[in-house]
């Protein structure tokens, strides 16, 4: 891709209106130094000198989609604690739709608190109930959706598996996409890959691939091009994308065709919310009717930019264009 055509891509994607469903989480991080052993048990003893926290799950997803110029509205869950008001008003700060947001009481916002001692990550808690939505919660939440969605350019779920994902709601996700006539994209767990039937595009990491698949066709790599077709058939969407790391990602359309997109040679620090970063791309890239192997490209370039930095990361319009050259 030339810098210019990124140029007018990223452009482009400013002002785009984002539909986000999913499973919403606080990424925490504790960072300090590890400087001796504990005399209680053969563990680091870790002195903490300063704590932060970031959007992360479908969270993270909204964080990217707005450092690159989106509008977004936001469905999901958190709890009635501290951490759901705290990641609620977060997005909203930052310029998201959170009227879709829904609080239900007794389930705690996922949490995710990770200890970073000299630039590693040595430990991380999770505090979670990942278990399918009361009945009464998944109906307001769809009803989020098909409200949200009559104003959106594209719709994009970002399943983590924790609960907000199901079959009713990604249909209801993708009927609302195809009444509105916009894309409907996806970062899919294995679990829930079949709810995502009729979807524009779902995207997974090669072992995630490899699991819907039943087979380690991805990872292994030996017959990628036969098992991607295979793959994408049984999902029934118009586009699989699989993330394999250095290796780059691969694209299976709904015509044939299978594409590679090398991935960026680069320092690697954090993989953390990398795949978040290449579904916000992929789908700003749909929202503004460009090719899918198009917007993998500017995807691919915009996951080397965020896997250099430290912990769940976005990448903005400039560093995306900064880092084509």
């Amino acid at each position: 891709m030339t810098r210019a055509r990124l140029r007018r891509l990223v452009e482009a994607f400013a002002g785009a209106r984002i539909l986000c469903l999913g499973d919403l989480m606080m990424d925490e991080y504790v960072w300090g130094r590890a400087t001796r052993i504990s005399p209680e048990s053969p563990v680091m003893v870790v002195e903490v000198d300063r704590e932060t926290s970031v959007p992360g799950g479908a969270a993270n997803v909204v964080h990217n989609l707005l450092a690159l110029g989106a509008s977004v509205s936001v469905v999901g869950v958190v709890g009635e604690d501290a951490a759901g008001a705290a990641l609620r008003a977060r997005l909203a700060e930052e310029g998201a739709d959170v009227s879709g947001v829904l609080a239900e009481p007794g389930r705690p916002t996922t949490r995710k608190t990770r200890v970073v001692a000299h630039h590693q990550q040595v430990l991380r808690v999770d505090r979670e109930r990942a278990a399918p939505l009361p009945d009464d919660v998944r109906e307001r939440l769809e009803a989020c959706i098909e409200g949200l969605a009559r104003t959106a350019d594209a719709i994009v779920v970002s399943d983590y598996d924790k609960g907000v994902i199901c079959s009713p709601t990604a249909r209801a996700a993708i009927e609302a996409g195809r009444r509105r006539g916009v894309p409907v994209a996806a970062n899919a767990k294995p679990r829930n890959a079949a709810c995502f039937a009729g979807a524009s595009l779902v995207s997974l990491n090669a072992s995630e691939a490899d699991a819907v698949a039943g087979e380690p066709a991805f990872s292994a790599g030996d017959r990628l091009e036969p098992a991607g077709r295979a793959l994408r058939e049984k999902i029934g969407v118009d586009t699989l994308v699989v993330t394999r790391g250095a290796e780059g990602l691969m694209l299976w359309e709904r015509d044939g065709a299978c594409r590679h997109v090398p991935a960026h040679p680069v320092e690697v620090y954090d993989v953390a919310g990398a795949g978040d970063t290449v579904i916000s791309v992929l789908t700003l890239g749909l929202a503004r009717g460009v090719e899918p192997a198009e917007a993998a490209e500017a995807a691919s370039l915009a996951a080397a930019v965020v896997v250099r930095k430290v912990g769940v990361a976005v990448v903005t319009a400039q560093e995306l264009l900064d880092a084509g050259g």
